[in-house]
This record gives C-alpha cells, sequence and structure tokens, in this order.
C-alpha cells in the first residue's frame, strides 16, 4: 500500500452516534459513521458504516460503501464494496455487496447477492496489517 493512502485512511473523519443515543429519521455521510447506539430509518450514504458492539440499527433500506457490523442489523443493505460481519453480530435482512465475509458466531438471516467484482482483485486476501490495525481501532 503506498504511503499516501495509509495516510489518508488515517485522516480520515469517523463521525460518532454515541452509546446513549436514540435516533430516528434519515442519515446521509460521505465519510465514515460509527454507531454504538440505537438507529431507526433509512442511510443513504458514500461512506462507510460500523455498527458497534451492542448498537442496534432497524432499517428499512441501507446503502454504503461498505459495512462493519459488530452489533445488530436488521433491514436489507446494500453495500458497493464489502459486508463484514464479525463474531457476536446479528444481521437480519438482505444483503447485496461485491465481497462478504461472515466470522464464526454471526447470526445471519436473509438472502446475499454477490455483485460484480474486478477480476484483477483478489477477495480472499488481506495484509496482515491492516487487519491488526483495525483490530486495534475497535479496540479503543
Amino acid at each position: 500500500m503506498p504511503k499516501q493512502e495509509g495516510k489518508k485512511r488515517e485522516n480520515a473523519t469517523v463521525v460518532v452516534l454515541g452509546k446513549s443515543t436514540n435516533f430516528n429519521g434519515f442519515l446521509k455521510f460521505r465519510e465514515t459513521l460509527r454507531i454504538q447506539g440505537k438507529f431507526k430509518g433509512t442511510i443513504e450514504a458514500t461512506g462507510a458504516l460500523i455498527v458497534d458492539k451492542g448498537a442496534v440499527v432497524e432499517a428499512d433500506h441501507i446503502s454504503v460503501s461498505s459495512l462493519t457490523v459488530y452489533g445488530t442489523v436488521v433491514g436489507a443493505v446494500h453495500a458497493l464494496d464489502k459486508i463484514d460481519m464479525l463474531s457476536g453480530a446479528e444481521v437480519h435482512g438482505d444483503l447485496s455487496a461485491a465481497r462478504l465475509r461472515i466470522a464464526d458466531g454471526v447470526i445471519f438471516e436473509g438472502q446475499c447477492t454477490m455483485t460484480g467484482v474486478d477480476k484483477e482483485v483478489e477477495i480472499f486476501s488481506r495484509p496482515t496489517e491492516e487487519i491488526k490495525a483495525e483490530l486495534q481501532r475497535t479496540n479503543v
């Protein structure tokens, strides 16, 4: 990964809806949104969505660049790039994404549609450094 790309990720804006947040309505964002509380409504975004452990997202429709789930998501999800469901996550709804990862210990109820992927992209490999950095960010 080029140095510039690493710097871009480190400086990316992350908005957090904290644990005591209970939000109903329509969300639209460009960077990364981390939900730690409760959300009910619609999400239409060009950025990434992270649903933390203990968080609950109930949406009629979620459209994002990528979704990472540690908590609970109920509703249809379309991710331009990827959906990661990590251990302890619950997802109830139909999914559409180019890449999908479901860890052990995930509850998933729904159907999945895989969208087109560039043939030059290896979807089952990921640099160890990237995984470690993601885990360090989530354990803060």
